[in-house]
């Protein structure tokens, strides 16, 4: 068959694929020349604030651009092609189907999360667009234009697709049983978008995971732990746990008891609790509203120094340089005042009776 194939192609059908391939060529080469020269130049043209919008909607439309300059050359390159009818039924409806797909693709590079969509929305309605929220309002959207251009190309293929929904209908039930878990992973999404009890960026910790909140979609929130992993949590999940926002702390907490020996006097005593206080409350690293240095309570084998403070700095690198500091600092007082840090350990004493009965 294929040899009687090639043996029925006339030099015409040979010119006619010629000049065929020759227009697809030329099309991918006036694509190029368009793209640098117009396309870019309207792109530069538009680059300021008063007309951000049409720039960032021609930057969206720089790829589904591209593929229509292919589409359109093999549409034409199908007018000499000696082999397919440009008038075919299919060549209609793929040419359609092209339109359809380009418009989508733009419309989903539009609807991105960094896109100007959601901060003019803000804008208008004179509100901040969550961090949470933007990623979760453009994978929706996203969600919707593909499932359009999915549906107006079903219809372009002749099926029904409102006869698909409602078929859908009639086995509602049974879907929903067995979406359950989606259902609820979904509606915890809302709540974790709505309550906005941390956003991308913050370090959370719950009773599952503690980490940097990665990314939120319909299903379930991403966490970077600090061993470098990524943990998902279900959003149901996660709603229904209590969770610590580290990232909103005003102040970070330094807390911690330090024991001294028996043999430090009183006036021993005053003399470290003044110095320590005296530097603490002077220290501008440290939060000036909440700083106790207390002689708590007498331990089997050491007098209890209990300190209770914050520093300013929530930044853990910062927070563990001033707690070094400090504790340097508190080594120097001990010395001056001649007082030694206490360490685990008894004394057993013996009377004379049984120190004799040892000797003999």
């Amino acid at each position: 068959m294929n040899w009687r194939f090639w043996e029925n192609i006339t030099m015409d059908d040979y010119i006619q694929l010629g000049i065929s391939i020759a227009i697809i060529l030329v099309a991918f080469l006036i694509r190029k020349i368009f793209i640098k020269y117009v396309f870019y130049l309207f792109v530069k043209l538009t680059n300021n604030s008063k007309t951000e919008f049409l720039n960032a909607a021609l930057k969206a439309f720089e790829k589904p651009l591209r593929f229509l300059f292919v589409v359109i050359g093999i549409y034409i390159a199908l007018a000499y092609f000696p082999f397919i009818s440009q008038k075919a039924e299919l060549v209609g409806q793929l040419l359609s189907i092209s339109v359809i797909i380009a418009v989508a693709w733009w419309l989903y590079n539009l609807s991105s999360s960094s896109s100007l969509f959601f901060k003019k929305i803000g804008e208008t309605l004179n509100f901040e667009v969550d961090q949470i929220l933007l990623p979760f309002l453009s994978k929706a959207l996203r969600f919707i234009i593909i499932a359009i251009a999915l549906s107006i190309i079903a219809q372009e293929f002749g099926y029904d697709v409102s006869g698909f929904v409602a078929g859908l209908g009639l086995g509602g039930l049974a879907f929903a049983l067995a979406a359950q878990e989606v259902i609820k992973n979904l509606f915890g999404g809302v709540v974790i978008i709505t309550e906005k009890p941390f956003s991308i960026g913050d370090w959370i910790m719950t009773p599952s995971v503690e980490g940097t909140v990665e990314d939120i979609n319909f299903r379930s929130t991403i966490i970077r732990t600090f061993q470098d992993s990524l943990v998902t949590i279900p959003n149901a999940t996660l709603s229904n746990e209590p969770i610590t926002n580290w990232s909103l702390m005003g102040k970070r907490q330094i807390s911690f008891t330090l024991g001294v020996t028996y043999e430090t006097s009183k006036e021993q005593l005053d003399n470290v609790l003044d110095k320590i206080r005296t530097y603490l409350k002077n220290n501008e690293d440290i939060h000036p509203e909440t700083i106790f240095v207390k002689f708590s309570e007498y331990n089997e084998s050491s007098l209890d120094i209990m300190f209770y403070l914050f520093t300013k700095t929530t930044a853990w690198e910062e927070h563990l340089d001033i707690k070094e500091a400090i504790n340097f600092k508190i080594m120097d007082i001990l010395k001056e005042e001649g007082v030694e840090v206490a360490f685990p350990a008894r004394s057993i004493y013996l009377n004379e009776h049984e120190q004799s009965d040892h000797a003999s």
